[in-house]
């Protein structure tokens, strides 16, 4: 008897990238076989990255969580013992609703993009805990500098659309490995340099992008809004400026020329440790030619300055008028194109008229730990549901937030799909589904088009989408509303307001485009209050902040301190997605261990050989890797490279415990990328 056709299904990639890929899984008797790009989808084109073609490994892996857990040895042992679903939602619900009667902002929700699905990621959750009336988080540590400095500056978080980089005769890739973390877009940036563009990437470590581009500019960490402010001096002093567009689609033209006037290359070249012959031969190109587009990402803004780095660079564009033409602008986030109704998603109305504190999730640490300022005056935190993250391995001054999560009298709920370094400290560890496994929708931050992802195959064991969850202790804790009966396939639908999708293209393609113009702001039209590119910021001055962009040096400036001479920025290892794929044993393999890259000059000071193990450390805490005499280190910094699990390390720690909890100038994001350490032999 021969067996059953195989069905193919149409999904999306849950991960946090800007590409967004469109998938098709086959299914054959209800297993995954093969998982492979769509073809049909034109950004993805068939192509995914290495971390998601190996996704069904992932799926399938021998680890996987697939029936609920209760603690059964001390916090962060990682044992547990069995137990069943409704006994460990009833124990939840009568835990969750006994703090809530007494003090509900003691209850802390800690998620952000383990999976950027919309339904799985920001629904039922949010409106469980609004009900609740749980403290608020601040989900910021990721992109809110960034995203608050394009709010400032173009209105949203708006840009280019990513396909016509192909054409643009000069690409600026600004703080992107974007063959590692941004494929799809280099696919158009390769198109572009063989019509012959010139490619020019700026970064502080010499990545695999920018071994293929014709020029690297290895700026020292948190220098991008001084080497912005210089470009602007020399497009002002050459007049290499589109009066017209500037007349007509900007606000704050003069102020902003008098600072950047304050800005002649030789004073960035100081500041950004660059040659300033390089910066002038930058700006003439960047100043004559036509079109002109910059690829900014997000490591920029994980500094402290990063808000106003990127809105430097972000003004950029409109005073040579290369909004005019479709391949021209600037891209770093293409989200707030999408009309998201978020309020119907995540129901705020259920807070019914209350204001609970918010508590930033940088400062997680300082939170766990009772410090009144990261708790915003309320309570001590008594109960913590973590989703789609895992703080103990991402959040920064780790050593901080392993302790709290190792609080005895913290009441931990943890849903996971593995038991990571933060699962290991559960009073509850819940199995979840995969993205093969439940309905979701998506929006992207690289492209334009809405993703809906059905479920391939039935879920692993006893696991259950975030969703269900959610859903099932709103039930048991007796909220009645109608809004806690939706499912998921219900919540995907509410995701977008009647008719601001084409709904028939999704269901029928899995995937259906955003109506955008080519060129959105050749005739400007901004989603600013004045319409405008906004130069000045009415909106920041009344905050008592700084109107115009500016240099704003690091907390910890490189250079500044004899004890830790070298500034470290800890980008992601190609093959890992911040603690997402690690266990994969495939791509585990690939990466090998932990690494610190370092500059032979540095390395050679400090009786460093190549592969052998150094102890990295700063006054928060010290981390043992191995080190690799790298060209990709610049002298003067280190890279090292993240997000490991922290059990998976020499000591059971990782580069996160070196990191700051110290925030950015604007957006209150996290600073991993302004911290210095010394090196030393293990």
């Amino acid at each position: 008897m021969s067996s059953p056709a195989p069905t193919l299904v149409r999904g999306a990639c849950p991960h946090d990238c800007p590409d967004t890929c469109a998938l098709v899984t086959t299914v054959q008797e209800g297993r995954a076989v093969k998982l492979q790009g769509n073809p049909e989808h034109r950004h993805t084109a068939g192509v995914l990255c290495t971390k998601v073609s190996r996704y069904i490994e992932r799926n399938d892996h021998p680890e996987r969580l697939v029936q609920p857990l209760r603690r059964a040895g001390p916090k962060g042992s990682g044992r547990f013992e069995p137990v069943s679903w409704d006994e460990a939602l009833h124990d939840i619900a009568a835990r969750l609703g006994a703090i809530a009667r007494r003090a509900p902002q003691a209850i802390v929700p800690y998620s952000y993009a383990g999976t950027m699905g919309l339904v799985q990621g920001e629904s039922m959750d949010r409106r469980f805990f609004h009900k609740l009336g749980a403290s608020l988080l601040d989900r910021t540590i990721c992109a809110t500098a960034g995203g608050e400095a394009l709010a400032h500056t173009l209105g949203g978080k708006v840009g280019m659309r990513v396909e016509f980089f192909a054409e643009a005769k000069l690409i600026l890739i600004w703080g992107s490995n974007s063959i590692g973390s941004n494929l799809h877009f280099w696919r158009h940036a390769q198109a572009a340099r063989r019509a012959g563009a010139r490619l020019v990437c700026i970064d502080p470590r010499r990545t695999e992008t920018a071994d293929k581009c014709d020029e690297h500019i290895a700026l020292l960490p948190g220098t991008d809004g001084a080497l912005a402010l210089a470009l602007m001096h020399e497009l002002v002093v050459n007049d290499w400026l589109d009066h017209d567009y500037i007349a007509r689609h900007t606000l704050g033209w003069e102020r902003l020329r008098e600072r950047a006037l304050q800005w002649p290359p030789e004073r960035a070249a100081a500041v950004c440790g660059v040659p300033a012959p390089q910066i002038r031969d930058l700006a003439r190109a960047y100043g004559t030619t036509k079109p002109a587009a910059i690829r900014l990402n997000y490591g920029v803004q994980r500094v402290r300055g990063g808000g106003n780095a990127v809105r430097a660079i972000a003004c950029l564009p409109a005073l040579v008028g290369a909004w005019r033409q479709r391949a021209g602008g600037v891209l770093l986030s293409s989200g707030g194109h999408f009309p998201v109704d978020r309020a119907a998603l995540q129901r705020p109305d259920l807070l019914a008229g209350r204001r609970p504190r918010t508590v930033n999730m940088v400062r997680i640490g300082d939170a766990l730990a009772g410090d009144a300022g990261a708790l915003s005056g309320g309570p001590p935190i008594e109960a913590i549901v973590v989703y789609n993250s895992n703080p103990v391995a991402v959040a920064p001054e780790s050593a901080k937030v392993a302790a709290g999560f190792a609080r005895e009298d913290l009441f931990t709920v943890v849903l996971e799909q593995f038991q990571t370094d933060t699962a290991d400290h559960a009073d509850y560890l819940l199995p979840a589904t995969t993205q093969l496994e439940h309905w979701d929708i998506h929006a992207s931050y690289g492209h334009t088009d809405v993703l809906l992802n059905r479920p391939a195959v039935a879920p692993r064991g006893q696991a259950r989408s975030n969703a269900w969850v959610f859903r099932e202790l709103a039930r048991r804790m007796g909220f009645d509303e109608p809004c806690f009966a939706d499912d998921d396939e219900a919540l995907c639908r509410q995701a977008f307001a009647p008719g601001a999708i084409d709904w028939a293209a999704l269901e029928r393609d899995g995937f259906a485009s955003v109506p955008l113009p080519e060129a959105p702001f050749a005739e400007g039209g901004f989603p600013t209050p004045s319409g405008q590119c906004e130069f000045f910021s009415e909106r920041l001055a009344a905050q008592g902040l700084d109107g115009l962009p500016d240099h704003v040096p690091n907390h910890e400036p490189a250079g500044s301190s004899s004890a830790f001479p070298l500034a470290m920025i800890s980008p992601p290892a190609r093959n890992f997605l911040n603690s997402t794929f690690v266990n994969v044993k495939s791509l585990r393999s690939i990466e090998g261990e932990p690494l610190l890259e370092i500059h032979a000059d540095d390395a050679g000071a400090r009786g460093i050989a190549d592969g052998a193990m150094v102890r990295v450390f700063n006054a928060r805490g010290e981390y043992r890797c191995r080190a690799e005499v790298s060209r990709r280190a610049r002298p003067g910094v280190v890279n090292g490279l993240g997000v490991w699990w922290r059990k998976l390390g020499a000591d059971g720690t990782n580069v996160n415990q070196l990191t700051s909890q110290h925030l950015t100038d604007i957006g209150r994001g996290p600073t991993f990328y302004d911290c210095l350490v010394q090196v030393e032999p293990a």
